[in-house]
């Protein structure tokens, strides 16, 4: 937490500069908050995009089972097709499980693409390759390449002064690092839950003795700032990197989009007061009011080697159902979806028969992923499995292809240069083009 202290000097009381200044929770490593915003400045390649697109990436770890959701197979046999029934759903001709019918009804918002496939079957190695388009070895548990949204905080950056690049809710994704690009691309994490009923963003959260009155006052509190700097001989100018870092977290911009008690009480009721409805909530918030990329954990069960059906009926499903279906919707209604791209993903699908545990292990072979907004023609599936939803029977997918659809709306050539902390050469991405179909 970003601690606020006071400092006694005589009958005067200031803040004191090092406190304002000082970052423990945030995942920026040992770097304190001007020193992460030095970073990325001096780590941009020189001339941004001129453009306010973003993203909002939806990670449903653990492999989603694409037949007992989006990809049912309704006339395969029982140890096929599993337990569940299917409902039809705003795209003509589209069905997919009964027990997701707020995303049956809001599926003409998005392109459900069905054709997923890659080889790797192990959960760490498969994210890796879904989040940064590069296939690593087996034993990979951390980040060797960035993950997409710490490539578009070097690329793009900010698009709104006072807020940060790349937020991620509500804690950073296990394979959503910056890899050799450095701490100073980690995400601004909110390091609290927005299910939570008292949801607070620590680091935005200021001690309960310093008055709303001065907090609302920027000058007041560069005024402390110099007045104490001043005091011990140095420079009363702030640099332009401090000045940032209290924009961000004294600043009303930050301090609004991450507050969701600004949010009408029946608009947090439509995205379902759960975590998942209050993570997408705030993830719409914060595109709206200017972050370039945002990642939400969906929570929910998706590694269902056991139960798998009881735990997606009882659990899982009732978690996000609501929440991914009112993002979309909300994003179409409010206009964003023209400059902001959403995605909903995991890592793999699973296996097309149901164990002795009544559950489906990993399958990388055939899985489903979902687009809205962002230029995308929505209402559509694309892509087909066969009877078995083992394998596409029509153009396949890679994690490469979906990483190219997000840099192509982000405006990042994928060809261009990053460096290792070897000095190697590296492209963004090493294979994958967006995908054609989805626009």
């Amino acid at each position: 937490m970003l601690a606020f202290a006071e400092e006694e000097s005589g009958s005067d009381s200031v803040l004191t500069r090092r406190s304002v200044l000082k970052v423990g929770s945030l995942a920026f490593g040992s770097l304190s908050l001007p020193d992460w915003l030095r970073s990325q400045a001096r780590a941009e390649p020189g001339k941004r995009v001129p453009s306010d697109t973003a993203v909002i990436h939806v990670v449903m770890g653990g492999g989603l089972s694409h037949l007992d959701s989006f990809d049912p197979k309704p006339d395969a046999p029982a140890e096929i097709r599993g337990e569940f029934g299917t409902i039809a759903t705003s795209i003509p001709g589209v069905r997919v499980t009964e027990h997701l019918p707020f995303m049956a009804k809001a599926l003409n918002r998005f392109v459900v693409v069905r054709s997923m496939r890659h080889t790797n079957p192990i959960h760490l190695p498969a994210s890796h390759w879904m989040m940064t388009g590069y296939n690593p070895p087996d034993s990979t548990r951390t980040n060797i390449n960035p993950y997409c949204g710490a490539v578009v905080a070097k690329f793009r950056g900010q698009n709104v002064a006072g807020l940060p690049p790349y937020v991620s809710i509500p804690r950073r994704q296990s394979l959503g690092g910056p890899g050799y690009l450095g701490t100073a691309f980690n995400p601004f994490t909110t390091d609290s839950d927005p299910g939570d009923p008292n949801f607070a963003v620590p680091i935005l959260k200021f001690p309960a003795e310093m008055s709303a009155e001065r907090l609302r006052d920027r000058h007041a509190l560069r005024s402390d700032l110099e007045h104490l700097t001043a005091k011990a001989g140095e420079s009363s100018d702030l640099d332009k990197f401090e000045q940032q870092a209290i924009d961000l977290v004294a600043g009303r911009r930050a301090q609004e989009a991450f507050d969701l008690s600004r949010e009408d009480p029946a608009m947090r009721d439509r995205y379902g007061r759960t975590p998942a409805g209050q993570r997408c909530l705030l993830a719409r918030r914060l595109v709206e009011a200017g972050v370039t990329f945002v990642t939400v954990l969906s929570g929910g069960e998706w590694d269902t080697h056991k139960d798998n059906f009881a735990i997606l009926k009882k659990q899982s499903f009732p978690l996000v159902d609501r929440a991914l279906a009112t993002l979309a919707t909300d994003l179409i209604e409010r206009g964003l979806d023209r400059r902001v791209l959403l995605l909903i993903s995991g890592e793999f699908g699973r296996t097309p028969t149901i164990n002795k545990d009544a559950g489906r292990d990993h399958w990388p072979g055939a899985f489903t992923v979902l687009f809205s907004g962002g230029g995308t023609r929505v209402g559509r599936v694309v892509g087909a499995t066969d009877r078995q939803a083992s394998m596409p029977i029509t153009q396949a997918y890679s994690p490469g292809d979906v990483l190219a659809t997000i840099y192509q709306h982000m405006g990042i050539d994928t060809q261009q240069m990053l460096h290792d902390r070897t000095g190697r050469p590296l492209p963004v991405l090493p294979d994958g083009k967006a995908i054609a179909e989805l626009f």
